[in-house]
């Protein structure tokens, strides 16, 4: 019983959007597969580890009766990466196995029931739902993800707030020693919805989606989070947990100023955290009139120095960071000039970028 017959890109394509999520070991053997449907002119590749669930689908001619089977996720990636670009593949279902062939090749794999495979439900509650372009929530993203924690105790760190609130998008991240923030405008009012969405869903969506002016519709509720674009559908379970209140934590009243070059910033801060420790990862900042010094140390008493002609007429300031921090927002938020704003040596400092008007960085500093 054939269940397809399509060219190699074709079936590898939307496979490969939907096994990101798959993890190469799990307690239910079936969270190892893929599920393949089969409905008229439709092939659909659906994938799920529990908490999120990815639906690809692909245009294969002829239409065909209506069939479904899965099949072990990372072997048929991998046969379908080895086979030549433009083969063409038969994917066919005896008994309880799936047999692919393509030119001379033949390989039969082992399948599990389809009615088994485990789908999320539907949301419930309230569901706010909008649309933007791709590359735009591609780039929101972008600019904080990287605040977010790992694997941390405080569950609800390990994720993004996603804040809709009448015109307004706001995204926020952080892992306690960082945050990171950005907003961007939606085209209509909509009612208040707060959600934290997992780590794992932000990194894949951040993977599928395009730099294009297409249209992701995403959907929030208050158990779950959907986003639709192209021929893919992701769905994710939420974080249960309350975000901390990142409107204290973006300072307002710093006085002391600095603006300098955000390469220059950047190659410095690169050159300085080489000889830094390697555990703590510190560097200090040293603030005068019109000048910045880098300093960094090691164990070894190793030492570097960077200084820096910037613009600053603020209060005389040493105050330490971790490097990785500062690097992190200077490689993922684009822009010729920042701004640092600082309180003194034991406040947190805020970082703002001339060509992002909507996006706040907050660092703590670092004894060191």
């Amino acid at each position: 019983m054939v269940l397809v017959k399509a060219r190699r890109d074709a079936l590898l394509g939307p496979l490969s959007a939907v096994s990101g999520i798959i993890e190469r070991r799990h307690t239910l053997p079936i969270l190892s597969n893929v599920l393949l449907e089969r409905s008229g002119g439709v092939l659909s590749f659906l994938a799920t580890d529990i908490e999120i669930q990815i639906t690809a689908r692909g245009s294969i001619e002829p239409a065909g009766e209506a069939r479904a089977a899965t099949v072990g996720a990372r072997k048929l990636v991998d046969i379908l990466r080895a086979l030549p670009e433009d083969a063409e593949v038969t994917l066919q279902l005896q008994d309880k196995r799936l047999m692919l062939k393509a030119g001379r090749s033949r390989f039969v794999l082992q399948t599990l029931p389809a009615e088994d495979f485990p789908r999320l439900g539907k949301p419930s509650g309230e569901v706010a739902r909008f649309a933007l372009p791709q590359k735009a929530l591609r780039r929101l993203l972008g600019l904080v993800q990287y605040a977010m924690a790992q694997q941390d105790i405080r569950y609800y760190l390990n994720g993004l707030l996603v804040v809709v609130e009448d015109r307004t998008l706001k995204v926020v991240a952080t892992d306690g020693h960082r945050l990171a923030f950005a907003s961007m405008a939606l085209a209509a009012g909509l009612p208040r919805q707060e959600v934290i969405v997992p780590r794992k869903t932000v990194l894949e969506l951040s993977k599928l989606l395009a730099d294009t002016d297409e249209e992701v519709r995403v959907e929030l509720s208050g158990t779950q989070a959907s986003f639709a674009f192209g021929s893919v559908d992701l769905v994710s379970k939420l974080v249960d947990g309350k975000f901390p209140d990142y409107t204290r934590v973006i300072p307002s009243g710093h006085k002391n100023t600095l603006v300098l070059g955000r390469e220059v910033l950047r190659q410095a801060l690169m050159r300085a955290a080489i000889l830094s420790n390697e555990k703590f990862r510190g560097v200090r900042w040293v603030l005068t009139d019109g000048t910045l010094k880098i300093v960094s140390s090691n164990t070894e008493q190793e030492e570097a120095e960077e200084t820096l002609e910037v613009k600053y007429a603020g209060d005389a300031l040493d105050i330490g960071f971790n490097v990785n921090y500062l690097l992190d927002v200077l490689n993922n938020v684009g822009g010729a000039d920042l701004e640092c704003r600082f309180g003194d040596a034991a406040s947190s400092a805020l970082m703002t970028f001339a060509s992002e008007a909507d996006f706040r960085y907050v660092v703590m500093p670092m004894r060191i």
